[in-house]
């Protein structure tokens, strides 16, 4: 896709959270979404952006809203008297333009509306108190945290694992309604205690528990039950599947050590090597158990997405606690610039219209690395809609 307008982006977003965006994808191999910004702009593999922006010429999000919202409602006024959600889904939207390019497999905005007083539509609350990171920079995995949704406990011990799904403690309660699989993101409300944290949705989809104390390569046959397909532009594809190491129960010794380890990739091809992942010294409870800077482990050159683990390795023998490897989908990010005050994004009008989201999805949230180490407190709003 063409390279975005770096300057209307600048002014959308704010020069912070566009370097902050770019570093924080900058190794990641699959384009995703950035989610609030009218039109339909990604952050690329290298940290560059792509995708045509339709705003930030002459005012920022902030300045634009009150207009946007005036549009909306005016709109929507004469829809009150048949559906009464309708004035409140459209408060929600934020785009400068109105204009609908696609709406993924609904036919219209009013098919959108139409799903959601249906009885279609679903609002996930949560509310997550985060960790202090032993380094700016570090990265976080909520699923183990307290608040709502409850605290998820460790994985199942290798080779099996567990294909995770909404039943589970940690995952928000997302239910299955509407024609089977044909879930999708419709917009998400986050606040954060402290500015400039984001957050990234992500669907949970095999976690499996790595023995600390040990260098033995262990074996993984348990496989993902989503996003399995090895066929590209197909909604399941296992493309931009990720993998990644969190501590989510015992601090874990201050032992140095690296994490290696096979994988099948999205072509179905076997025995493929993990780049190496540089551990935490003490890797603290809900820490992902990487580096600064790092979030996920890397695939081999070419790669972009991980269909199945198949090896785990650790370098060193680690006396206390252990890890989950797990293998995640991306879903939605969104950012707080300011502390404490909801920061809304939407997923009709700008990038990844209308993502989707499978039945008996395990969603839950990554702290991608945060720019202070203080803990941060998340609470907010997460809405779908189904066909």
């Amino acid at each position: 896709m063409k390279p975005t307008h770096s300057q209307k982006l600048e002014h959308w977003l704010g020069l912070e959270q566009c370097e902050r965006l770019s570093a924080q994808f900058k190794n990641f191999y699959w384009p995703v979404p950035v989610h609030g910004v009218p039109g339909n702009v990604f952050v690329l593999p290298g940290g560059d952006f792509g995708g045509e922006i339709i705003a930030g010429s002459f005012s920022n999000k902030h300045d634009t809203g009150a207009a946007v919202l005036r549009k909306l409602l005016n709109k929507a006024e004469a829809r009150r008297g048949k559906a009464k959600a309708t004035d409140t889904l459209i408060r929600l939207l934020k785009a400068e333009d109105p204009r609908v390019l696609s709406v993924g497999a609904f036919a219209s905005v009013d098919a959108v509306v139409a799903a959601v007083t249906a009885g279609k539509g679903q609002v996930l609350p949560f509310q997550k108190t985060g960790i202090a990171v032993a380094a700016i920079g570090n990265a976080a995995d909520l699923w183990p945290r307290s608040g709502f949704p409850t605290a998820g406990g460790a994985s199942s011990a290798a080779p099996g694992g567990r294909a995770p799904t909404a039943s589970n403690l940690g995952a928000l309660p997302f239910k299955n309604v509407g024609v089977a699989n044909s879930g999708h993101y419709l917009n998400w409300a986050l606040s954060a205690s402290v500015i400039n944290n984001s957050l990234l949705l992500y669907d949970r989809i095999f976690d499996v528990v790595k023995t600390m104390n040990s260098t033995t390569a262990e074996t993984v046959s348990g496989t993902p039950s989503r996003y399995q397909n090895q066929t590209a532009g197909t909604v399941d594809y296992i493309g931009g599947n990720f993998l990644f190491p969190a501590n989510p129960t015992t601090v874990l010794a201050a032992t140095a050590h690296n994490w290696t380890g096979q994988y099948t990739n999205q072509a179905g091809t076997a025995a493929q090597a993990l780049q190496t992942g540089t551990g935490l010294s003490a890797c603290a409870v809900g820490a992902i158990d990487l580096s600064v800077g790092n979030w996920f482990i890397g695939l081999a050159t070419g790669d972009t997405g991980i269909k199945a683990l198949t090896q785990m390795t650790c370098s060193a023998a680690v006396l206390t606690g252990t890890i989950d490897f797990i293998i995640g989908h991306p879903i939605a990010t969104n950012a707080c610039p300011i502390a404490n005050i909801a920061c809304l994004d939407d997923g009709l009008y700008t990038s990844m219209n209308l993502g989707h989201i499978f039945d008996n999805a395990a969603l839950s949230f990554i702290e991608l690395p945060k720019p202070a180490t203080t803990a941060t407190n998340y609470s907010g709003l997460i809405r779908t809609v189904s066909e």
